[in-house]
């Protein structure tokens, strides 16, 4: 279980959309033997995902895409927050960071459209799920446009990191094809031909589960640094630790020094008011009587504590 970590996140949404997309088209292949939906357009054969979602596996579609979206989001916001904490290759400029960001947006952009289409289903509300199709292709596209240009400048100043640049080829690939496929799925459907642009569909819904599944490569590197960032965390909060009882056992040494050594003057601190120091010999020794102790007793004392410290240390 000590690999299992952030990149989870981008294996839950891919295997989600994946389920998603063969659990609809096994259904209406399999189960309904092709049946024509009420949304599909006369002459249409083959049903875009949109008209099998808005039939009987709508709650199928719905509960996908949120899915879907939203381990998705989780694996943008993850790498972001681990190349801030040093855990992944960190963004060293102001550029990388606003990079970062305008992917985060359309991102965003993109769950609002995923999520958005799949209940407004194009049976009852065509408009509205068209214009949250859009969102979803384009939010999404443009997320990786701007997440490749970080990656291709986090990959140009860290070659030591080749899964930066794979990442980034990775990605580069995706944002090629799908908008070649985008742009026939607009034109075809733009055209009437409604069987081609179902078909295209598919094809870049399918795609989209490679880039989905891509992020394994950006988040699967923190499961090395994540022993590191517990390492210094203990030691951070050891050293704090030690840092206490030294500076209380220093007092207690600082006690007896100047206790046994009326003469040599104490220093002044602003917040702890200090007894004034014994005036002579003789003080200092009855000071030592009132607390119990003779001046060769604190000097053991002293020297044993002195002795402890240096064995602590």
């Amino acid at each position: 279980m000590r690999s299992l970590s952030y990149w989870v996140f981008p294996v839950v949404s891919g295997l989600m959309w994946l389920a998603t997309l063969l659990g609809l088209l096994l259904y209406w292949v399999v189960n309904t033997d092709r049946v024509i939906y009420a949304s599909m357009q006369d002459g249409q054969t083959f049903a875009y995902i949109s008209d099998i979602g808005a039939s009987e596996l709508k709650p199928l579609f719905v509960t996908g895409c949120i899915i879907t979206a939203l381990f998705l989001d989780l694996s943008f916001v993850s790498d972001r927050l681990l190349r801030h904490r040093g855990r992944l290759v960190p963004n060293t400029s102001p550029g990388e960071k606003v990079l970062g960001s305008l992917a985060i947006v359309f991102a965003i952009i993109g769950t609002i459209g995923l999520t958005c289409l799949s209940g407004f289903d194009t049976l009852r509300y065509q408009d509205l799920h068209n214009i949250f199709l859009l969102l979803f292709i384009a939010g999404y596209l443009l997320s990786a446009i701007f997440i490749c240009w970080e990656y291709q400048r986090l990959g140009k100043k860290h070659r030591e990191h080749p899964l930066l640049r794979i990442s980034f080829w990775v990605k580069l690939v995706f944002v090629i094809v799908e908008l070649a496929l985008a742009v026939a799925f607009a034109v075809s459907n733009f055209r009437g031909h409604k069987d081609t642009a179902a078909a295209l569909e598919w094809v870049v819904a399918f795609v989209f589960t490679f880039y989905v599944f891509s992020f394994v490569i950006d988040l699967y590197p923190a499961v090395a640094t994540r022993n590191a960032a517990n390492d210094r965390h203990h030691d951070r909060h050891s050293f704090g630790s030690f840092g206490s009882s030294a500076h209380a056992q220093q007092r207690e040494i600082d006690e007896i020094y100047y206790a046994t050594h009326p003469t040599v003057p104490q220093p002044h601190h602003h917040h702890h008011h200090q007894p004034p120091p014994p005036s002579d010999t003789q003080d200092g020794q009855r000071t030592l009587a009132a607390n119990g102790q003779s001046k060769e007793d604190a000097a053991a004392n002293l020297q044993k504590m002195m002795r402890r410290g240096h064995a602590d240390f």
